[in-house]
């Protein structure tokens, strides 16, 4: 029996995509690629905007043409918010949420003795237990994605992801420590701490562990070089906070601050829980203490009345505060969402242009950040070839910088001491020292 998966929407979906088809391969199954005909297709779903709903839909009708014999479950955020919508989908056999997808062999077994349609969705509200899906086997050997905590308690007026999610609920933090030990041992060079809103574990742990302490215990642990978190609110780096992270050795130089917007009456609209001051002033924070720091984020364009004057703000916030990358998203509007119901909507056309004027100014950003390091010595994290060059090998530095060198030998794996001698678009280029 051959088995695939098809993963959309972000790291935490990709890490419990790798987990579940574990599961699979104890149980006999074949991996095979998504494109390939195989008998069961488990699609992992998302549901952050209109394109996620609409792209986990067509990748159900998907794998009913590649195999219309096929057992199709489909498994997510999606799933988790519109379980009525997914099970009348042509061809969808077994339908599951966002917290029990540790259980999508159990389930698939019962659907093949009974060939009956099985709808299991659970109220996250009422479950906020973490469900622990561990990964065992690991095949690369570079950075390795954990995820220590899922669920949001935050509503952001424009979001779903609280529905899809449920609230706050935090992974044992004995093991976390010992799944990175094990990393560890299995030659992984750097770690991804990862969660729906990392910056919220611990607080449902009834001790004193927070995502500070899981780092400084990550920092002890042999083997690892580095340790990055992932999308993180900027409220979290507090004064205390950023003293820590600025000794630390291990830690990444890299932090993606999510934004939204640079305009303060659109951020109270989207029930953020910070001003532009505040954001600019703990990126500059940031700056005077760690350094050669980056810092990315995300950026939405036309949300529910957002004037000329609001966006003229943003673009002038991120003008001046000129963060390494900054990922564009034009508004998409949720039905359930506070957001949804709001009066002045904007045209699409407005958000196509203001999208592309951010477009813009990030590219002259990101290519005046990294250009500073042309000259500079960097340590990279080798992965992959470039452009399925043999001899070209891509990686990552400490502040997440993409680095291409030229070797004849396979790189993938090791961390090199670069020379930085030249920048192409989003790429420094550079030739090996050690």
């Amino acid at each position: 029996m051959k088995v695939a998966f098809i993963t959309l929407g972000c790291r935490v979906n990709s890490y419990e995509s790798e987990a579940m088809a574990e599961k699979f391969i104890k149980e006999g199954y074949e991996l095979v690629e998504p494109e390939d005909k195989a008998d069961v297709y488990v699609i992992n779903t998302c549901t952050v905007t209109n394109m996620g709903d609409r792209k986990s839909r067509q990748m159900i009708s998907k794998a009913k043409k590649l195999n219309e014999d096929a057992l199709i479950a489909v498994v997510g955020c999606y799933s988790q918010v519109e379980p009525e919508k997914v099970s009348k989908i042509n061809g969808v056999d077994i339908v599951l949420g966002t917290k029990n997808k540790g259980d999508i062999i159990k389930y698939l077994n019962e659907f093949i003795g009974e060939r009956k349609q099985i709808v299991n969705v659970k109220d996250v509200f009422r479950d906020k237990k973490f469900e622990d899906l561990k990964i065992e086997e690991y095949h690369d050997k570079t950075r390795a994605f954990l995820k220590i905590q899922d669920g949001c308690n935050r509503f952001c007026s424009y979001c779903l992801i609280p529905y899809a999610r449920g609230g706050i609920c935090s992974k044992d933090p004995d093991k976390v420590i010992q799944e990175i030990k094990e990393l560890a041992k299995h030659g992984f060079k750097e770690i991804i701490l990862s969660g729906i809103h990392i910056a919220s574990y611990g607080i449902d742990l009834k001790n004193d562990w927070d995502l500070i302490k899981i780092i400084e215990e990550a920092e002890k642990i042999e083997g690892i070089e580095r340790i990055r978190i992932g999308s993180i609110e900027p409220t979290f780096f507090t004064d205390e906070v950023i003293e820590k992270i600025k000794t630390m050795k291990k830690m990444c130089p890299h932090f993606h601050l999510s934004l939204q917007s640079g305009c303060a009456d659109t951020l109270k609209r989207m029930n953020r829980h910070y001003t532009p001051e505040e954001y600019k002033n703990i990126v500059e924070k940031l700056r005077e203490n760690i350094d050669d720091v980056s810092i990315t984020t995300d950026v939405i364009v036309g949300f529910p009345g957002e004037t000329e004057r609001e966006f003229n703000e943003t673009y002038n916030f991120l003008k001046d505060i000129k963060l390494t990358k900054t990922h564009v998203f034009k508004y998409s509007k949720r039905e359930g969402t506070k957001a949804a119901d709001m009066k002045d909507q904007v045209d699409g056309n407005i958000k196509e242009e203001r999208s592309a004027k951010l477009i813009e100014l990030n590219n002259k950003n990101e290519i005046e950040f990294i250009s500073k390091f042309i000259g500079r010595s960097m340590r990279v994290l080798f992965e992959t070839n470039f452009e399925n060059n043999s001899e070209l090998y891509e990686g990552y530095t400490a502040n997440y910088i993409k680095v291409v060198v030229q070797s004849q030998k396979n790189i993938s794996s090791s961390i090199l001491k670069v020379n930085i001698t030249s920048c192409k678009g989003e790429y420094l280029f550079g030739e090996i020292i050690d």
